[in-house]
């Protein structure tokens, strides 16, 4: 139909690529994550200190637990950004590179990927819902399940 309007637009971190079923997605440092990280912290130094550790234990404590929070903060939010590519049918791209092994795993309003890198080490990003709101959540559901349709597994029929 060509009179027939879309009905979702592509969001600006999730849009197709080319017109064609590739589906690009980006990932950044989630705020909501920091901000998780930062109260955990402060709260994990605040129970240290009403505890009935002894001050000349408790006070040293919750200073190695602020260290490490700080620590944790700034490097989660260094972490650089990528860039994800999926293609039916075909393996999924992150930063340029084909990865075989790509998990997504949902859990709520939160999306978790997994991949092994051409180093050989485990990489893992989590999107939130202040990084890839519900409408692009549905659409990486969707460009996901494509690839996953394809590679199919053994039928139970003889």
């Amino acid at each position: 139909m060509p009179n027939s309007t879309r009905s979702s637009s592509a969001s600006a971190r999730f849009r197709r690529t080319d017109g064609g079923p590739a589906a690009r997605l980006d990932w950044r440092p989630s705020r909501w994550l920091l901000a998780a990280l930062a109260l955990l912290g402060i709260l994990a130094a605040a129970s240290l200190l009403a505890s009935e550790l002894p001050p000349v234990l408790a006070w040293p404590a919750a200073a190695l637990v602020l260290g490490w929070t700080d620590r944790r903060l700034r490097r989660e939010a260094r972490r650089p950004p990528h860039h994800f590519v999926f293609r039916s049918g075909q393996p999924a791209l992150v930063d340029g590179v084909a990865v075989d092994d790509l998990a997504l795993q949902w859990r709520g309003p939160l999306v978790f990927a997994c991949w092994r890198g051409s180093d050989g080490r485990r990489r893992d990003v989590s999107w939130w819902p202040d990084t890839l709101p519900a409408a692009s959540r549905r659409e990486l559901r969707l460009a996901a399940a494509g690839g996953e349709a394809a590679r199919g597994g053994t039928s139970m029929a003889p």
